[in-house]
């Protein structure tokens, strides 16, 4: 099986939203909801991934001849290269009745385990997504993180108890889902969080804590006052809010603001390995794929998981040798054109 491969199989089993698209840029999905689409006109999801494509890398190859080094420290775990799978909840509803959530999160987490990276696994309205999303990543020895919605305190604290038991080593929270329709009005409520409701959170869980959601500094300044270890810059990929910049365009100054202080990751419109160099060159840590990872899962399970992420390393490898770094550390802005 070939990458393109998985192409062709997810295109028999996703939609009736979802297209599996040969390049998941938004464009055909556009403004569905349900579906992977964005929210209001769904030209978000289009800006986050043309932004990276606006993004050009200087190229240097007057330099050493060596093996290039894309492995990456997280939290006291080691992975082959500085990319995650995405949280994705309700993927039979936005992408095709082959799995539900604990199917799907049941596949994704040990192939991603076994393909050098990790998951940050979604949360649902039934208890049971987020149960078993957490027994997987137990199952694979804490390499994921259990991505946890902003319900009210009791919820989170109960289930952050059932991820810690099951193993998970880093917690997240997308924060952003705040702004999900299906959150609004139910028992347990969910929404925005304070800085002080945070830090009771964080100080609870006893572990690196993630903040998925920030798109200003001063987002990033409150997570990290709030004793968040890490923050996503996302815009939850234009699902919560039309009209938001792309992420690329914001990440430059959340990543100088808060760099050195806690872990900086991306997502939203990232497609290639090409991309996440450009993010690392950019301030990032590390980034997320979420939309591709659910395409390779249908299309080929953990075969799927695999090439994607092969793919992944060896675009990143190709886009580091030919701008003259051979490990992450290398990577800066003197990379970036412009």
């Amino acid at each position: 099986m070939t990458y393109q491969d998985v192409l062709a199989a997810a295109r028999t089993c996703s939609g009736p939203y979802c297209k599996a698209c040969p390049v998941c840029n938004g464009k055909a999905c556009g403004a569905s909801m349900p579906g992977p689409g964005a929210k209001g006109t769904g030209t978000v999801a289009q800006r986050n991934y043309e932004g990276w494509q606006q993004v050009c890398l200087n190229m240097d190859t007057i330099c050493a001849n060596g093996p290039v080094d894309t492995s990456f420290d997280f939290f006291g775990e080691r992975y082959d290269l500085p990319v995650f799978a995405g949280p994705v909840g309700a993927v039979k509803l936005h992408y095709g009745g082959k799995y539900d959530d604990s199917a799907y999160n049941t596949i994704l987490v040990p192939a991603c385990n076994k393909a050098g990276i990790a998951a940050f696994t979604g949360d649902g309205t039934d208890p049971s997504v987020f149960q078993a999303a957490a027994q997987a990543i137990g199952d694979a020895g804490g390499r994921g993180i259990p991505t946890v919605k902003p319900w009210d305190r009791d919820t989170v604290f109960a289930k952050l108890d059932a991820a810690k038991a099951c193993g998970a080593k880093v917690f997240a929270m997308d924060i952003d889902a705040a702004g999900l329709p299906f959150l609004k009005g139910l028992t347990p409520p969910a929404g925005s969080k304070t800085v002080a409701e945070l830090r009771e959170i964080i100080e609870y869980a006893k572990v690196p804590f993630i903040l998925k959601g920030i798109m200003t500094v001063r987002g990033a300044q409150k997570a990290l006052e709030a004793g968040a270890a890490g923050i996503v810059v996302s815009n939850h990929g234009g699902r919560v809010l039309d009209g938001t910049p792309a992420t690329s365009q914001v990440l430059p100054a959340i990543a100088q603001a808060v760099k050195g202080q806690m872990m900086v990751l991306v997502d939203g419109g990232l497609r290639s390995g090409l991309d996440v160099c450009k993010a690392l060159a950019m301030g990032a840590d590390a980034a997320i794929l979420a939309r591709p990872y659910v395409t390779a899962v249908y299309g080929g399970q953990e075969e799927g998981v695999a090439l994607l992420t092969q793919k992944l390393k060896g675009e990143l490898e190709d886009a580091m040798s030919m701008c003259g770094v051979h490990s992450l550390a290398e990577i800066s802005s003197e990379l970036l054109y412009g």
